[in-house]
């Protein structure tokens, strides 16, 4: 198996125009597809395969997966690489746990990801309505196993405890880039306190599985991917993704360069020696594709300790919790 020092990748490029041919994809619209884009229509449900402008929509609805995007499509902050849109968010939608609930027993879904915009408005940056979602589809379909990839909830451990207490099979907040870049891409998030939330969640819930996912082409360099990927693993993240970054639009930060394929493949090894526990690594690969793949087969952590009971109501008003 190939160490980490023997990784060798390209030179970073100028930002090209033509997407190189092996990040093409088929246009969507199989007979799969076009069911589950009225069904998601009629519930009024959002999901990032739509909003983030993902590649791999017409793969995967065909397949009958989705990744469902709750607390509305306008997300608070304004992260340079992401194509959500930004402002002020429209209220709080509390039957939407139900709805989202419902359609994944009529899609019959064994394997359910649920995202979100960042909600800064709100005191727990919407971690109640992901306790909620999760109860709702144990309600609903009970043999369904359900991935959260959650926000930083601007640092509310306590929220994050909410979450963590509605026993997710996998809890993922993606990392997305290296600690030189994290600043010009995410201005209002935190490197560090990204590692911090994954620890801590694996602290409160040491038996769920823990992932992570970053992008590649942001003019990182791959030292400081392989450090990005030694940090999560130093927190005991389980899963790790590695994907290609597209830009959305031209006020979008720019492509630095394309990884080719067996670049992706190089960095897979490294992380398998690192001890993550499934690697995903490849141009097409964003923090949900073929989630349910990637978590097959992997066993529960033994349980470390008991969570401790918290209480974890809805919130009423913006600002943070003392606690």
């Amino acid at each position: 198996m190939q160490s980490r020092n023997e990784v060798t990748m390209q030179a970073p490029a100028q930002p090209q125009r033509r997407l190189p041919p092996w990040l093409k994809v088929p246009m969507p619209g199989g007979p799969n597809f076009m069911q589950v884009r009225h069904l998601l229509r009629s519930a009024e449900l959002n999901t990032v395969c739509q909003e983030a402008h993902c590649p791999n929509i017409g793969e995967c609805w065909e397949r009958r997966t989705a990744t469902f995007m709750i607390l509305g499509d306008i997300c608070t902050r304004a992260c340079r690489y992401c194509a959500v849109t930004s402002g002020r968010p429209r209220g709080l939608d509390l039957e939407e746990p139900e709805r989202l609930a419902r359609t994944v027993q009529h899609l019959g879904l064994k394997y359910c990801v649920i995202t979100s915009v960042n909600r800064d408005d709100l005191s727990d940056g919407g971690a109640y309505i992901f306790a909620q979602c999760i109860q709702k589809v144990r309600e609903y379909e009970p043999e369904c196993r359900v991935e959260v990839l959650i926000p930083d909830f601007a640092g509310a451990w306590w929220a994050l405890r909410g979450v963590t207490e509605a026993r997710p099979d996998v809890l993922n907040h993606n990392i997305e880039t290296v600690r030189r870049v994290f600043p010009y891409v995410r201005a209002k998030g935190r490197y560090d306190r990204s590692l911090e939330l994954l620890a801590r969640a694996r602290a409160m819930a040491p038996d769920i599985l823990t992932k992570s996912g970053m992008m590649v082409g942001l003019g990182e360099s791959v030292d400081e991917v392989v450090d990005t990927m030694r940090d999560l693993r130093d927190v005991g993240c389980d899963l790790l993704t590695v994907g290609q970054y597209l830009r959305p639009s031209p006020r979008h930060a720019p492509v630095e360069r394309f990884y080719r394929p067996e670049e992706f493949d190089a960095l897979c090894e490294v992380g398998l020696e690192m001890g993550f526990r499934s690697v995903a690594s490849g141009p097409l690969v964003r923090s949900s594709y073929h989630a349910d793949r990637q978590a097959a087969g992997l066993a529960p952590h033994p349980r470390a300790k008991s969570l401790s009971e918290v209480p974890f109501e809805a919130p009423s008003s913006p600002g943070r919790d003392p606690r």
